[in-house]
This record gives structure tokens, sequence and C-alpha cells, in this order.
């Protein structure tokens, strides 16, 4: 059984092999060198971690970290709008399909509701498993392509008028996309 707790800041710097695991290749395709990891676009997500609005949660086993979620306010794949954080999740390969990732989720969206934040968005590739996961904990889709999903859940934090035109439909403004290595 995993504890899931926050990362410690001393922690922050296994966030690389974190971002590395949560790059998804298809079943039978060679995983893409580490070197991926340097992209500018995917360093976003881990360099410099522990700044201002950053919060990781990570599960331990047997005092090892098996698995970490974590949020950054930033201009990523997944990016829904100001003052909404992008998410990263990933599982160690040993442990997944256990509901360690589940967990994390779960820890990581109670702690941005009481930190005050009004939704979290990823991004995903459709063929990503999970992608139902994401569904199951009530993310949903708010743009995308044949490929790749941007997934938004609110969570009811302060600002969330603010993103609720008149409809009564929630509205994220989105960004652009980048290359095809994206976490999550």
């Amino acid at each position: 059984m995993s504890k899931i707790r926050e990362m410690l800041p001393g922690e922050y710097g296994l966030l690389d092999e974190f971002l590395y695991q949560a790059i998804h290749t298809e079943p039978g395709e060679p995983r893409p060198p580490r070197s991926v990891t340097a992209d500018p676009a995917l360093r976003a997500y881990v360099e410099g971690f522990g700044r201002t609005g950053d919060v990781a949660v990570c599960a331990e086993e047997g005092g090892e970290v098996v698995g970490a979620a974590w949020t950054r306010l930033m201009r990523g794949y997944g990016f829904a709008g100001e003052g909404v954080p992008e998410l990263a999740v990933a599982v160690l390969p040993g442990h997944r399909g256990r509901g360690v990732g589940t967990a994390l989720l779960s820890a990581l969206i109670e702690r941005c509701s009481e930190l005050g934040h009004p939704a979290l968005s990823l991004s995903v590739q459709r063929s990503n498993p999970a992608a139902r996961l994401y569904e199951r904990l009530d993310f949903r889709e708010v743009s995308g392509d044949d490929g790749e999903a941007v997934m938004v859940l609110p969570l009811g934090g302060r600002d969330e008028g603010a993103l609720r035109p008149r409809s009564g439909r929630l509205h994220y403004p989105m960004g652009a996309s980048g290359s095809a290595a994206r976490p999550i």
C-alpha cells in the first residue's frame, strides 16, 4: 500500500524521472530517449520546481517514491487559462495498475482545492489509458484534436465564477500546442 504525502523540497529532483515516465508511448513502440526531457517545452514542467504556486504530492512504498503528481501555473500543453494550474502525473512502471495514480490525483485535487484554485488542467493523448482515469475523476475535455485532448476539472475555487460565461458552461481559453512528446 502506498503512502500519499506532500513531496518534500529535497525530493523535487525526482520530478525529472517522473516527467520522463509521464511521456506516453503506444504499446510496442520504443520509449523516446531520456534526452527528450531536455526540450524546453518539457523542462517547463519541472525546472526550478518549488516556486510560488507549485504543488506536488508523491506516493511512497517501502521508503521509495514510486509516483508523483504535481501542478504548476504555466502555459504548457494543457494550458486552460490564467490562474489554472496544469498538472502532470506519473507512476513508476512496476507500481502501475494498483490505484496509485488515482490516489495521487485525488490528493493533488484536494490540495489544490484547499488552495483555492478554480480548476486544474492537463493534456493527454487520446490513446493513453490514463484518459479514462481523468474522466472518472470528472475532468472534461475543453479542446483537442484527433490525437490529444486538453481536459479541465473545475474545483469550485474562489475565481471559478470568472471562468463561467452566462451560458453556464465553463469556458477556458486555450494556448498553443507543442511537440509529440508530452507529459500524460
